[in-house]
């Protein structure tokens, strides 16, 4: 059990830090806004990973 969550938190830690890369990432155009809004989904995941640990 303690190794599940472990690999949670490491994957919730990859996936915030991944989120904020891509939105620092984003150019100032159309495809950045798609860049964005995956970089605030995959950012919401990882949060919502860490949460549930």
């Amino acid at each position: 059990m303690l190794r599940k969550r472990r690999t949670r938190r490491v994957l919730a830690l990859f996936l915030v830090v991944l989120g904020g890369l891509l939105m620092y990432l984003a150019p100032e155009v159309w495809g950045g806004l798609a860049v964005l809004a995956l970089g605030v989904a995959v950012e919401l995941a990882g949060i919502a990973l860490e949460r549930k640990t």
